[in-house]
């Protein structure tokens, strides 16, 4: 436990950044289930709208520094692969 109240105000500024961080890593984990659930189902406005979602909040979370830029455009290729419906 910190005895030094920057210390202290450092460890909650931390934990806090870390939650926020969590919070974007944790949606984008989602809406990829989302599309790839509503690919499988053959919906193509569900597909898009999910799709739209997802690349704005990868783009959200590498702009707050939540994913790394190269991360981001990895996980937006990733999902426009299997939007196009291929694999590989």
């Amino acid at each position: 436990m910190a005895n030094i109240a920057s210390q202290i105000k450092r460890n909650a500024r931390s934990q806090r950044e870390r939650f926020e961080n969590r919070q974007y890593t944790s949606q984008v984990k989602t809406y990829f289930r989302r599309l790839g659930a509503a690919v499988e189902a053959g919906d193509a406005e569900q597909i898009d709208a999910a799709h739209r979602r997802l690349v704005s909040l990868i783009d959200k979370a590498v702009k707050r520094g939540a994913l790394h830029r190269n991360n981001g455009a990895r996980k937006k290729a990733r999902a426009e692969r299997l939007r196009r419906g291929t694999t590989a």
